[in-house]
């Protein structure tokens, strides 16, 4: 697959259609997603809601985003956020380390405010199995925070 500069959108969590119709409207033939573990959120179902608009989506591992700003190839990042504030924004687990990379490579993160809300800390188990398989050996504990705090000073802007 041959990607061109600047050219990725990049989307995370879970957003809303409006977006994704806005995404169609200016033209986008592919939007690459995180694959949002552990629960396979973007894979299973923001996957699915791009394929309705007739727009490829292109999954990536969750870890898989540093190389891609690496190599320069992201021109937007899109993060649905649980709830905004003045300084900072709740955002799905990964938002941080995105904004962090778009804010190093001056790429610009767009937050979008989501319908959908989530614990905060899911099971142990989500993290130590794949896919129904498991992936850790026996008597090991997982950590699975699901959501965290993207500060103001790496967002670009918010749409409510």
């Amino acid at each position: 697959m041959l990607i061109k500069k600047k050219s990725i959108i990049l989307v995370h969590g879970l957003v809303e259609g409006s977006l994704l119709d806005q995404f169609k409207k200016k033209g986008a033939k592919s939007v690459f997603i995180l694959e949002s573990r552990p629960r396979l959120e973007g894979a299973k179902i923001l996957s699915q809601e791009l394929l309705k608009r007739k727009i490829k989506p292109v999954v990536i591992a969750d870890n898989m985003a540093g190389f891609l700003f690496f190599k320069g190839l992201v021109k937007e990042v899109w993060i649905g956020c649980q709830a905004c504030y003045k300084n900072g924004a709740t955002c799905d687990i990964g938002s941080l380390i995105l904004a962090v990379l778009a804010k190093r490579h001056k790429v610009a993160v767009n937050l979008v405010t989501s319908r959908r809300k989530t614990v905060s800390v899911g099971k142990s188990e989500e993290i130590l199995y794949f896919n129904g398989t498991r992936v850790a050996p026996k008597g090991i504990k997982g950590y699975v925070p699901l959501v965290e705090w993207v500060p103001q000073v790496y967002i670009t802007r918010i749409y409510q």
